[in-house]
């Protein structure tokens, strides 16, 4: 398995910038997003409608070059073991709050001893290669990054001990379902989610852990890193796709040609 840049980056205390991909199943998003410059993609399953098998339609046409992530709908097995079967490179998981619920994610995800991972080798997450399975274990084991994300106020209450579980590499505020169980939707300058995103970036530093956020546009992305964050999902395919279209259009809209 080849290194997983965005693991190793992050392990390091460096900073890791990519996207999300909702909207656009075609064979080519994540080499787009590649050219561009993101150091990964994360598919969702999570409100997307996405299928598996336009996951593993989508994971097969990516390029390594933005280590193709997945987030998945629940922490269920089914879902963790299969997307990595298909070449994941990492795995999010929405509405982690307690650090149960995060260990059950490493085992789901890491083959034993670390997890209880089924194996299945000389397939696509191996590229279908044969050989020695015992390196494979260690590396997918080594490699494979962990997100789980805190979106409720119970999570936030666990960020801690969830921070402290092993295997687990970030923790990623889900920023709206957050305001949203907070009972203050979309405010994002209330002291109640700025505590929350307070005591949840204490705990990745405590726990040596990266705090991953989306960010929606230039500036609210650099105020994040300025904050502390070390992952960040610039937007997603829709949003990005709608907002250069609408910036186009009015420009040519409000054109008026010389001399008329």
């Amino acid at each position: 398995m080849e290194t997983n840049r965005v693991k190793q980056k992050l392990a390091a205390g460096g900073v890791s910038i990519g996207t999300m991909v909702f909207e656009f199943a075609t064979t080519g998003v994540a080499r787009l997003a590649a050219e561009a410059g993101a150091e990964f993609v994360i598919f969702d399953m999570e409100h997307s409608g996405f299928g598996i098998e336009t996951i593993r339609t989508l994971l097969a046409t990516s390029p390594l070059t933005a280590s193709p992530m997945v987030r998945v709908p629940v922490t269920e097995y089914h879902f963790i073991a299969r997307a990595l079967d298909m070449g994941a490179r990492g795995i999010m998981v929405p509405m982690v709050e307690t650090a149960e619920q995060a260990r059950k994610i490493v085992q789901c995800a890491k083959y034993p001893p670390v997890g209880r991972r089924g194996s299945a080798f000389g397939v696509a997450h191996d590229g279908y290669s044969t050989g020695d399975i015992v390196p494979k274990i260690e590396a997918r084991n080594r490699e494979t990054l962990l997100i789980a994300q805190i979106e409720t106020p119970e999570g936030v209450r666990n960020a801690d001990e969830i921070a402290a579980v092993p295997e687990i590499d970030v923790l990623w505020i889900g920023h709206f379902d957050l305001t949203n169980f907070l009972g203050i939707p979309g405010q994002f300058t209330h002291p109640q989610f700025t505590s929350a995103v307070k005591k949840v970036l204490d705990a990745c530093n405590k726990h040596r852990k990266a705090a991953g956020f989306m960010a929606m546009d230039i500036a609210g992305g650099q105020a994040l890193l300025d904050q502390g964050f070390r992952i960040l999902a610039y937007g997603g395919d829709l949003w990005l796709y709608q907002a250069a279209l609408c910036a186009g259009l009015e420009g040519l809209r409000s054109h008026r040609p010389a001399g008329k």
